[in-house]
């Protein structure tokens, strides 16, 4: 079956084994968590050793409907609530004034409007792990056939490494802005290695952890909203006019949406273990609801906080603690003065809120490698993970001085990928599948049975196509780009990648259906 064998289904009491735990396939797909300690092979080994641990076994193997948890459908809801509820996505916020320069009505309106259209796609992919126990980039192997995946599962890799290492980033600038003689190095390391704890165990720590992580970081935003409030210091920044303030917007927007669906391309992975017959009104809603709530506060609060640099009354310390320790040293200016010792305990619990950011990251990395190639899949997920903690590490540590170019291009990069990942699987779904029940999760590893993926392929390369002619980066402005705003365009590059991925890949999957026959 694809690149496995069917065998028959090992007596694991008896004591019998086959010659390696992921030979044997069952006709739905689903692999029972005691076969992957079967065998004498040193995968087989490291699971037995993981397993008494407490370490999760399972990576990228269909989950069995009888071995789905029973926790609450409402930890879909706080996992998301957790990861969002942090200083990254106040960050997001705080940059609509240092780097695009924009009005605080216009930042407050996109803030509101992009991540309530960015975080959709997020939403309709977690109804889709319960249905049919696979991770999202198992799932997409049917939207870009066995093939033509692992072009999606390397840029959702390099996403995940390097929103950790972004991440990491704002976490390791407040310690330096507690303590100023922390090197950004340490923190960037204090903060991975935490983070690969909580990950290491997998799904159910990741979950358990992210459940409660969310309610002292929220009491700490509030104290930093009264506080600001307090001051007086808010400045109504005013909305611009023009080509130039178009332009902004719209680069603002697409860093906006980066940052909302960039959960999209493992949404799924965080529903697998809901039960088969969970209401996928639930699931969305539970989604919707764990991610906007967070991304409109935080970003909000970010955005507003912010204003206080543009206003010029002499000593202004909030640009001040902006230009020494960026984000961290905003926040600093906020609430060290009034509270001091306190003040910088929120700080400290604000920068190990970059955990709950990050565990989704990592945890995801493991799974994307695993579908690379049948080797990959061989190298159990926490020993992926530990990996990637080392990459996004040694990525972030230079990249430290460099946080707000670093952010917002990559941003900007994530909205690209994703944008075409929507603008193929969605057709796919709607016009194809023609829903839910157009899925065969029991094929999930059979490349014949897969479709073939060439219509993805290509409408990938459109889509690269559409985000070049529309990107407003500083290393690079597409002709279309430059047409919406002033010296340094505006970016539409996710709306033309989107727009030209579904254009192209309906016919052609229409052909490639009509000539495959799947």
């Amino acid at each position: 079956m694809g690149p496995f064998t069917t065998k028959k289904e090992p007596d694991v009491e008896a004591g019998e084994k086959t010659v390696d735990s992921l030979d044997y396939v069952p006709d739905d797909g689903a692999i029972a968590a005691e076969t992957f300690v079967v065998g004498d092979s040193w995968y087989a080994k490291t699971q037995r050793l993981a397993g008494k641990m407490g370490v999760e076994q399972r990576g990228i193997e269909r989950v069995p409907s009888d071995e789905r948890s029973t926790a609450p459908v409402s930890q879909v809801g706080t996992m998301w609530l957790s990861a969002n509820m942090v200083v990254s996505s106040f960050a997001i916020g705080a940059l609509a004034y240092p780097v695009f320069y924009l009005g605080y009505v216009d930042t407050m309106l996109i803030i509101l409007f992009v991540n309530l259209l960015g975080i959709i796609p997020v939403a309709f992919f977690s109804t889709f792990g319960p249905r049919f126990g696979l991770r999202q980039m198992v799932l997409s192997r049917y939207f870009f056939g066995y093939y033509g995946v692992k072009i999606v599962a390397v840029l959702n890799v390099l996403a995940c490494v390097g929103w950790s290492a972004v991440n990491v980033i704002v976490g390791a600038q407040l310690f330096h802005a507690v303590n100023p003689n922390m090197p950004g190095w340490a923190g960037i390391i204090v903060i991975a290695a935490a983070t690969f704890l909580v990950t290491l165990f997998g799904y159910k720590i990741v979950h358990t952890y992210e459940r409660y992580s969310w309610i002292p970081c929220f009491i700490i935003f509030l104290i930093v909203l009264g506080e600001f409030a307090h001051s007086g210091h808010f400045y109504n920044i005013p909305m611009g006019v023009g080509l130039s303030e178009a332009g902004s917007a719209l680069s603002f927007a697409a860093s906006v949406f980066g940052f909302a669906t960039g959960w999209t391309s493992y949404a799924a992975d965080y529903t697998v273990y809901q039960p088969v017959d969970r209401p996928r009104k639930s699931i969305f809603s539970w989604t919707y609801a764990g991610l906007a709530f967070p991304l409109l506060f935080t970003e909000m609060l970010g955005a507003t906080v912010a204003t206080a640099m543009a206003a010029n009354d002499g000593d202004n310390i909030y640009m001040e603690g902006y230009h020494t320790s960026h984000i961290g040293g905003l926040l600093a200016a906020v609430i060290v003065p009034p509270l001091g010792h306190f003040g910088k305990f929120c700080l400290v619990v604000l920068a190990l809120s970059i955990i709950a950011n990050n565990c989704p990251n990592i945890y995801s990395v493991g799974l994307s490698l695993q579908l690379l190639a049948r080797k990959t899949q061989r190298v159990p997920r926490f020993i992926w993970t530990f990996v990637g903690t080392l990459v996004y590490c040694a990525i972030a540590i230079p990249g430290y001085g460099q946080f707000e170019s670093v952010l917002e291009n990559f941003m900007l990069l994530i909205a690209y990928w994703l944008a075409i990942y929507e603008g193929i699987s969605v057709p796919e779904h709607v016009i194809f599948k023609r829903g839910f029940t157009g899925y065969d999760p029991s094929i999930y590893m059979d490349a014949k049975l897969l479709p073939p993926g060439i219509a993805a392929v290509v409408a990938f390369l459109f889509g690269v196509m559409g985000a070049v002619l529309g990107m407003a980066q500083v290393w690079f402005i597409g002709p279309i780009g430059k047409l919406c705003g002033t010296a340094y365009g505006g970016d539409v590059g996710f709306e033309l990648a989107f727009a030209f991925a579904a254009i192209t890949y309906i016919p052609l999957r229409y052909f490639e259906k009509k000539h495959f026959g799947r």
